[in-house]
């Protein structure tokens, strides 16, 4: 492991305002994804590597958590006041459900990548244990 007091302090709650708007947690100017949740191999603007990210799933589970600590009480709220019928409340928290849902992808994404960069996790740290890199694929041996 590295000592990482020698490298400059990043900041990261800026790193994550950044992320939250797409934006390089670098620089703040270039685009963080290509594609619809393809992150940029490097940033347009400032050339930071940031195809070391591992986001994995945990986008995904924050926005699920996010999304319903949203939904579930507005729903719960709209029975007990009003207790619309059934198919009113699938018209009503479905579109918002998914809305919301697709509205958060960007954001969450790109804020859980600014915070592995501030960090300095997963490839991030230029003076990182280079030993150990990601598993290549091997394929299993047969005894025969």
């Amino acid at each position: 492991m590295t000592d990482t007091t020698a490298l400059p302090p990043r900041d990261g709650w800026l790193a994550i305002r950044r992320g939250l708007s797409n934006r390089c947690p670098s620089c703040g100017r270039g685009r963080m994804f290509r594609a619809l949740l393809k992150v940029n191999d490097h940033c347009p603007a400032c050339n930071e590597a940031l195809h070391h990210h591992r986001a994995d799933d945990f986008p995904a589970y924050l926005n699920i958590v996010l999304v319903g600590h949203i939904v579930v009480p507005l729903v719960l709220a709209v029975e007990m006041a009003f207790a619309p019928p059934y198919w009113m409340h699938a018209a009503i928290w479905l579109p918002l459900t998914l809305s919301l849902a697709f509205a958060l992808m960007h954001p969450i994404k790109g804020a859980v990548v600014a915070w592995q960069w501030a960090m300095r996790m997963h490839g991030f740290d230029p003076e990182g244990d280079k030993s150990d890199p990601l598993p290549a694929a091997t394929t299993p041996r047969c005894a025969n």
